[in-house]
């Protein structure tokens, strides 16, 4: 585990916008409408890890991410004269695509801004979807500012991509599903972007296990939320050129803030080079197709940035929407004879 194994959560952060009865609530209102996603153990890899693993795929929801829980969970507490008037967002993709698939769904109109880089299988999947997509330059505009003089002029209803009370509350109901399906944990690793994902299932965990610690995994290069974390002051990144797209967001939010003080345990990053690998083995060894920010938690653990021997580990793996062609240009360079991978043979090991 990293140098800040058994650090304390810090409970002095008043954090009351998102508790565990709104997991709960979002959780109803999902169940009719999303997978309950599965979780994969493979013997192999517990073996080389010495500890119990349980992978929570995400990548098998509806989307193929996380983030239609929490797009879902928003778009269903909108008021009839919301719903009406139609809903936007910003977002490099998943949530694009969660937004415009429950749009669809509730016959809402919807607008997404979305950088003009994003992955065209995340540009394509939205547009299918049949939301409008206005595409803006990473380098010259920020996002924000454009979705809401566009939500202000069109009197949409803005649903940003992780800072929102009935966002964070539909993904903590992935950790929530995990732990009742494999019962308590030692560890839960989470990949961290905008930290919506993260402070929700981190909710979730207090609630179901409050023995477990809870880790937020990010990119090395978009590390915001890890210097947030130990200054304990919002820190911003401007630049942050990771393969992992989803995870590019320049600072946590207002609400995933502190609740991320307050409830996670730890935060460390890994390489972009570990989390290629760590997409590898997932492909290669289990079978388990995820995108490089899905692989993003998983990498942690794979390279021995935290190790717990003996342990019940769950790992979130956020979304399996990845551009193909891109990936087979990644796994072209990759070295996969990492010491953290070593060889073995090929196997679909699911116990």
């Amino acid at each position: 585990m990293s140098e800040a194994e058994g650090r304390s959560r810090d409970n002095s952060v008043e954090s009351a916008d998102v508790e565990y009865a709104d997991i709960v609530a979002a959780a109803t209102r999902l169940r009719d409408r999303l997978h309950t996603t599965p979780v994969f153990t493979a013997q192999s890899l517990n073996h080389h890890l010495q500890a119990e693993v349980f992978l929570k795929c995400e990548n098998f929801q509806k989307t193929g991410s996380f983030k239609v829980r929490g797009a879902t969970n928003a778009a269903l507490n909108l008021s009839p004269a919301q719903r009406q008037h139609g809903i936007m967002t910003y977002s490099s993709g998943n949530h694009a695509q969660a937004i415009a698939w429950i749009a669809q769904q509730l016959q809402i109109p919807a607008t997404i801004v979305m950088p003009n880089d994003a992955p065209s299988v995340k540009q394509a999947a939205t547009q299918g979807y049949g939301a409008e997509v206005v595409l803006y330059d990473r380098a010259t505009t920020n996002r924000e500012t454009l979705a809401q003089d566009l939500a202000q002029t069109r009197q949409l209803t803005l649903i940003p991509p992780y800072d929102h009370p009935h966002v964070i509350a539909g993904q903590g109901t992935a950790a929530k599903e995990l732990i009742e399906e494999v019962g308590p944990l030692d560890l839960l690793l989470v990949p961290c972007g905008g930290g919506g994902l993260l402070s929700g299932c981190a909710i979730a965990a207090r609630a179901l296990a409050p023995q477990c610690q809870v880790i937020g995994v990010e990119p090395k290069l978009a590390d915001d939320a890890t210097r947030s974390f130990y200054t304990q002051t919002l820190q911003t990144l401007t630049h942050t050129n990771t393969i992992a797209d989803g995870a590019r967001t320049p600072a946590l939010g207002r609400y995933t803030f502190p609740l991320i003080l307050q409830f996670v345990n730890d935060m460390v990053t890994v390489s972009d080079a570990a989390i290629l690998r760590a997409m590898f083995y997932l492909w290669e060894r289990l079978k388990i197709v995820v995108e490089p920010t899905g692989a993003v938690a998983f990498a942690a653990l794979l390279e021995g940035v935290v190790a717990r021997p003996n342990a019940r580990i769950g790992v979130i793996l956020s979304g399996g929407n990845v551009d193909l062609k891109q990936a087979s240009q990644l796994f072209a360079k990759l070295n996969t004879r990492s010491k953290a991978v070593p060889p073995r043979p090929l196997a679909q090991e699911f116990s």
